[in-house]
C-alpha cells in the first residue's frame, strides 16, 4: 500500500526542489539565500545543485511543473510573491497532478495497480480558496507598488493627503476584502515612499470608492488616487478613459455610485474638493499593474 503522499514526497518534491533551486541561482540568488527562500540547509541546496538528489524526468517535463517553477523563480527571486504564496501555489499544482491522467495519478497507479479502475481523484486542498486569492492580491499588488516606485516623477502625482494603491478579493464585499499600502504611499523629498508591505483592510478611503464603484457595476479590481489638475484629467481622456465626477461632500459610497450608473463606463473618477477636503483623482483599473501603468503614463 502506497499513499499518493508517498509519491509526493519521494518524487515531486526533490525534483521541484532540484529545479527551483537551480532557477534561483540562475536568478542571481546565493546558495544562502536559496536556503532560506526554500526552507532548507544550504548542504541540501549543495546537493541539489551537484545532482546528487534523484528526481523524476516525467515530472521534470511536465509542462505545469515547468511553469510553476518559472512562476516562483521568478516571483520569489524578485519579491514579488511571497513564500505562503509559493507554498500555496505548490500545493495546487500537486492537486492537479494527482488529478486522473495527470502524472502523479499515474505514478500512483503504477505504484499500486489496482487504482487503475478508480477514475476519482483526491482533491483535499480548494485551487479557488480564499487564502490564494489573497496571496495573489497581494503578489499582484507588490508589483504594481514597485511600479510606482520605480517610475522617474510618480512623486509628484501624489496629492498633500498621500495616495494609495488598492485591489480587492474576486468577491470583495467589504474594506477587509481590500488590500492596501498601511500608512499610504508620500513624497519624500521628491522620491515616493511605499512605508510598508501591503496588507487587507488598512484603505478605507481608496478601498470605498473601488468598492462603491463595483457594487454599482464597474468591473474594476484595483484603483489608485493621484492629485486633481485639469490637465491631468484631459491627458486621461486622451488616452480613452470615461471620466466621472462625484461629491465628496456627501456620502462618498452613494456619490461614487450615482457616478457610476450615471456613466457606467468610467475608469477615471474625481472631485473637486471643498472645505477641508483636497481635490483628487482615482484611477480604475482591472489589476493593480495596469493601474500602476495607467498613472506613470501621465509623469
Amino acid at each position: 500500500m502506497k499513499f499518493a503522499e508517498e509519491i509526493v514526497v519521494e518524487e515531486f518534491l526533490p525534483t521541484v526542489r532540484s529545479l527551483l533551486a537551480g532557477e534561483l541561482r540562475a536568478e542571481g540568488l546565493t546558495q544562502s539565500e536559496v536556503a532560506d527562500v526554500l526552507g532548507i540547509s544550504q548542504s541540501a541546496v549543495s546537493k541539489y545543485a551537484h545532482g546528487d538528489v534523484t528526481t523524476n524526468d516525467r515530472i521534470a517535463q511536465d509542462d505545469r511543473v515547468q511553469d510553476l517553477v518559472n512562476r516562483l523563480s521568478e516571483g520569489l527571486s524578485s519579491g514579488d510573491m511571497s513564500r505562503v504564496q509559493a507554498l500555496i501555489e505548490i500545493e495546487v499544482c500537486i492537486r492537479d497532478l494527482e488529478s486522473p491522467g495527470s502524472v502523479l495519478a499515474a505514478l500512483h497507479e503504477e505504484a499500486v495497480p489496482e487504482l487503475a479502475e478508480y477514475g476519482a481523484s483526491f482533491r483535499v486542498h480548494d485551487p479557488d480558496s480564499t487564502l490564494r486569492s489573497s496571496e495573489r492580491v497581494l503578489s499582484s499588488l507588490r508589483r504594481g507598488l514597485r511600479i510606482l516606485e520605480n517610475a522617474s516623477g510618480f512623486a509628484s502625482l501624489i496629492p498633500a493627503v498621500g495616495s494609495n494603491l488598492v485591489a480587492c478579493l474576486p468577491e470583495a464585499e467589504d474594506i477587509d476584502d481590500v488590500a492596501g499600502v498601511p500608512g499610504r504611499i508620500f513624497d519624500v523629498k521628491g522620491r515616493t515612499t511605499v512605508p510598508s508591505e501591503p496588507e487587507f483592510g488598512v484603505s478605507e478611503h481608496v478601498a470605498t470608492v473601488l468598492l462603491a464603484a463595483r457594487r454599482h457595476g464597474a468591473t474594476a479590481t484595483a484603483a489608485a488616487n493621484i492629485r486633481y489638475d485639469t490637465d491631468l484629467l484631459a491627458a486621461l481622456e486622451e488616452r480613452g478613459h470615461d471620466l466621472a465626477e462625484f461629491d465628496e461632500a456627501g456620502d462618498v459610497a452613494s456619490s461614487v455610485g450615482a457616478a457610476i450608473e450615471t456613466t457606467p463606463g468610467a475608469t477615471v473618477l474625481y472631485q473637486t474638493g471643498g472645505e477641508g477636503i483636497e481635490p483628487l483623482i482615482y484611477v480604475l483599473g482591472s489589476d493593480p499593474e495596469s493601474v500602476a501603468h495607467t498613472v506613470c503614463e501621465l509623469v
